[in-house]
């Protein structure tokens, strides 16, 4: 869903027939959350961080990379106490700080590298994007997160937030694992794998591509679930609705079988153990760079070669 954010502040939301129009609150304190062992990303952030102070803006910079004289909190707090997050570096940062932050802070990623699928900014777009953030002209897409619980001996161990994927997979021994798994409460399928995979649209170009996973639109909302290394052939990746709630089971006995979400967090899993991925309570909103779409970033990041020509657009007319 593309939202339009405007400066003021009443609550309001607008629905229009292609886009629902959000109102935002205005940006006070901004949180900065730069790639430490990246010298480009260092040097960019102390520029961002002149700026947002000339304009006399709070700033919180993430703890682990400190960033000039602002204050630091970690990241999971500091994206709990800003208006509005500035991350420099790459996706795997993005990750970091993106699936602690609420719908309503606006994430404005900018890549250091190559395109990233969430970091699709450049750094010399960087500077203009943010002015045009702090002013209010810009546009913001949601993408869905997952909540997945880990359950043992009938309690919740531990809950987590994912905004790519949660993973039960074998650990160092690489050892084939089982796992039974149900949709609804209703018997989906026993998998004998390397794991499986439960991802978020955005997901779909991670970890669930490298083992065969559909690309799905990232503004869609859907949950994908892909076997790793099925010994089963007829195993194949299933795309779920929304709604649907997905119970991973760890017969008693298994050994050696690892929790794993986002590629940043996880645990050991225990025999009997009992993973539930559903649909997260809230998304979060990426801010858009209006110099290419989701599709330049695929070819980008994929070599699917540029588009040749205007030929589409004249194309169109024709029809």
């Amino acid at each position: 869903m593309v939202t339009i954010a405007e400066v003021a502040w009443n609550g309001d939301r607008v629905r229009g027939s292609t886009a629902e129009t959000v109102v935002r609150r205005p940006i006070r304190t901004v949180g900065l959350v730069v790639k430490r062992d990246r010298r480009r990303a260092v040097a960019l952030g102390r520029r961002v961080l002149r700026v947002l102070q000339r304009r006399g803006l709070g700033v919180l910079a993430d703890a682990a990379a400190p960033v000039g004289n602002a204050p630091t909190a970690p990241k999971a707090e500091l994206a709990r106490r800003v208006d509005l997050l500035i991350v420099l570096g790459g996706d795997g940062t993005m990750l970091a700080v993106a699936r602690h932050a609420a719908a309503s802070v606006p994430i404005l990623g900018v890549n250091l590298g190559e395109l990233g699928f969430l970091t699709e900014v450049a750094e010399d777009e960087a500077l203009e994007m943010l002015k045009r953030v702090l002013s209010g002209r810009y546009e913001t897409e949601q993408r869905m997160t997952l909540a997945a619980a880990l359950q043992r001996r009938g309690r919740t161990l531990r809950r987590y937030r994912a905004l790519n994927d949660v993973v039960v997979s074998n650990g160092a021994l690489a050892r084939i694992v089982h796992l039974t798994l149900s949709v609804d409460g209703q018997p989906f399928t026993a998998y004998r794998a390397d794991g499986v995979i439960v991802a978020t649209p955005t997901g779909s170009t991670a970890y669930s591509l490298s083992v065969g996973g559909p690309i799905i639109e990232p503004s869609l909302s859907s949950l994908l679930v892909s076997p790793i290394s099925p010994h089963t052939l007829s195993n194949r990746p299933v795309v779920l609705p929304p709604e649907a709630v997905v119970r991973i089971a760890i017969p008693r006995g298994q050994q050696d079988v690892v929790l794993t979400v986002d590629g940043q967090e996880g645990m050991p899993l225990a025999g009997g153990d009992t993973i539930v991925v559903r649909r997260g309570r809230q998304p979060i909103s990426l801010v858009r760079s209006p110099e290419r779409t989701h599709y330049d970033v695929l070819r980008s990041k994929l070599g699917w070669g540029a588009w040749q020509g205007n030929d589409h657009a004249t194309g169109a007319t024709r029809l």
